[in-house]
């Protein structure tokens, strides 16, 4: 079954080289019950990892039940442990966060055919080497002797052809040591080949076969004569083709199951890595929800402006840098506004005066801005009442003593009364309440729900004694001719009041979709910062992953040593870490969408900020916490992964 030809294996220990096995050359046949002993130092250990393919030699052949071993991969011996060979080891090597039963299952997480194992064969293990009262147990309530019927259970759950038991009676008293040898006896009996290295000669004479050896060489190899089991010189089971298992949904929900008790055994770690990932994707959803409301209130602001609109204005940052001799301000009339309706493509336009005014109603008054418009102006600045009407061309032209309020003035003045139809004094003249305007906030400094609207000939003739208007409202019919509409305003102005070239700059026509779209662009670079911030953060909680997992790969040494020596290959233990660290993220990007979501509506209500989170923006957080996950646990598990069995085992 076992055939070793001239094996050596030589470790080197920096300059230094340590020769474990030297020409090693025997046979083992099936059935066998095979004691290995010799001091310390004397390479037993070695031999037993080398049979058990928890190692590989430096030279020679290892041949298993007729097949050449010493050169598989990684892979295929990963496949040779799990599906033939069973361990029982000195420290028991049982997880603590894991029951009996699942320590007992934990092989057939790694089969090739995990839908077909027997899943209640676990239980009737424990109940066969004494233990069906403790399947649900951890190894913490367990005393050491049930510790090592529970590591037998597991290596015989794959139904293996060799047990190989390093020192198993080792830290065991008497008593304990006499029931397990008991129980290799009667596995030996029933066909498994046992392996079993020990120190104790009264454990070895039970065995049919003792192997000595001393300085890495064999120097004795003797029958008993007590041999117990029925030696065939053969094994059956093994194919001609070894096939490495790949991943099913059984395994990956295992790995999950695996990941979240290990999370659960490391609360307080686990909570802080959780923390970091919460509060970055917490971070990400608010400022993000922050950056959109703000563009959303841009965009609302803007809308209730008008659209397309181009407003003509002196320059008055120009007059402020020439002397007063250097020429007067332009001022426009109504024949000037008349004059651009002329113009091609221009839609609607609407002359403006304002200035400030007081507002009387009984005993309230409000100090507030007046403004006089024409009948255009509701439709050009989207003004129409919301209550009541706009004034008509017949009232500017008479001049009629009528006014549509703004939000603000309307609390002011009336609070709860409804205004319409009744009268208010402006600077002492009645004016009738025929409208309410529509809310528009407030930018900046100013509250644009702080006016008064009244017609143009009144503001002017009645209320101000303005003879010009101080702006020009104009609205273009087609987007795509603004800047041409808005040339040709600046050259009518310039020819009708004669301004002489070098003063053209006195005159401005603002385009406010630039100004839109240069505040749109500070939104969202502001947007983005934000969103920096919030990335950033998310970063460091993947750095805290990182560091975390790599202290988690560390700690858990040995029992990456153990799965590997149950049948798991390197792709198993990347993808266990990787998904440990993909659950610690999914886990804070949940908890942080929630908390992200109740912060954006505590600053909404309690600060007024317009906060509009999208599902966009939960999803972006969503998938780059898991990516974090991904990106900053590969490393660690990637570590993790390519440990070499053996080293792992021994780590302490």
């Amino acid at each position: 079954m076992i055939e070793l030809d001239n094996i050596c294996k030589t470790y080197h220990i920096g300059e230094f080289q340590v020769h474990a096995l030297k020409d090693i050359s025997l046979k083992i046949t099936a059935g066998e019950f095979v004691a290995i002993m010799g001091p310390s130092g004397s390479g037993k250990s070695t031999l037993l990892h080398l049979l058990g393919l928890l190692d590989t030699p430096g030279s020679g052949s290892y041949k298993l039940a007729g097949k050449e071993v010493s050169s598989l991969s990684g892979e295929k011996l990963a496949v040779y442990r799990n599906e033939f060979l069973g361990f029982v080891f000195q420290m028991f090597n049982l997880l603590p966060r894991l029951n009996a039963r699942e320590n007992v299952a934990l092989p057939l997480v790694y089969s090739s055919d995990p839908e077909s194992s027997n899943q209640s064969f676990p239980e009737e293990l424990l109940k066969k080497v004494g233990l069906g009262d403790r399947v649900n147990h951890n190894p913490g309530e367990l005393s050491g002797g049930q510790k090592q019927r529970v590591a037998i259970a597991r290596a015989l759950v794959k139904n293996p052809k060799v047990i190989l038991a390093d020192e198993p009676t080792g830290n065991l008293d008497s008593a304990s040591a006499q029931e397990i040898l008991g129980i290799l006896q009667g596995l030996n009996k029933s066909g498994i080949t046992i392996i079993m290295v020990t120190h104790e000669e009264i454990l070895a004479g039970k065995a049919g076969r003792i192997i000595r050896l001393f300085d890495g060489k064999i120097i004795s190899d003797k029958h008993t004569g007590n041999s117990t089991g029925a030696t065939t010189g053969t094994v059956t089971g093994i194919p001609e083709e070894l096939k490495v298992h790949g991943f099913n949904f059984s395994r990956i929900r295992n790995y999950f199951s695996q990941a979240i008790k290990s999370l659960v055994s490391s609360k307080t770690r686990s909570f802080l890595s959780i923390l970091g990932i919460l509060i970055g994707v917490a971070a990400v959803i608010a400022m993000l929800g922050l950056g959109t409301g703000a563009k959303e209130d841009v965009k609302k602001s803007f809308s209730s402006l008008g659209s397309n609109l181009l407003t003509i204005r002196p320059n008055w940052r120009k007059f402020r840098q020439v002397s007063a001799g250097s020429g007067s301000i332009t001022k426009f009339t109504i024949a000037d506004a008349e004059a651009i309706r002329k113009i091609p493509y221009v839609k609607r336009v609407s002359p403006n005066v304002s200035g400030r005014g007081r507002a009387v109603n009984g005993n309230r008054n409000w100090d507030t801005r007046i403004l006089g418009v024409t009948p255009d102006h509701a439709l050009i600045r989207a003004a129409e009442p919301v209550e009541g009407r706009f004034f008509n061309r017949s009232e500017m032209l008479s001049r009629s003593k009528v006014a549509v309020l703004g939000k603000t003035v309307v609390s002011e003045l009336f609070e709860n009364e409804d205004p319409i139809g009744k009268f208010i004094k402006i600077n002492r003249i009645n004016f009738r309440v025929i409208g309410l305007l529509p809310e528009k906030g407030a930018t900046g400094w100013r509250d644009r729900d702080d006016e008064i609207v009244i017609p143009l000939n009144t503001a002017m003739y009645r209320v101000m004694g303005k003879k010009y208007v101080d702006y020009i409202d104009v609205e273009v019919a087609d987007e795509n001719m603004i800047e041409t509409v808005q040339v040709e305003m600046h050259a009518l102005i310039v020819k009708r009041h004669n301004i002489p070239e070098n003063r053209e700059d006195s005159i401005e026509v603002r385009n406010l979709a630039e100004i839109q779209e240069a505040i749109s662009a500070t939104v969202k670079t502001f947007s983005w910062l934000l969103g920096s911030i919030a990335f950033i953060s998310l970063l460091v909680g993947g750095i805290g992953i990182m560091n975390i997992m790599l202290v988690s790969v560390t700690e858990r040494t040995r029992e990456i040593g153990l799965r590997k020596a149950l049948g798991a290959n390197n792709r198993d233990i990347l993808l266990q870490f990787v998904i440990e660290a993909v659950v610690i993220c999914l886990a804070g990007g949940l908890l942080g969408i929630l908390l992200g979501t109740a912060i954006s509506m505590v600053l909404a209500g309690f600060a007024g900020w317009t906060i509009k989170i999208s599902s966009g923006s939960i999803l972006l957080a969503f998938l780059f916490s898991v990516g974090i996950g991904l990106f900053f646990g590969l490393w660690p598990a990637k570590k993790a992964a390519m440990l070499n069995p053996i080293d792992a085992l021994r780590y302490e």
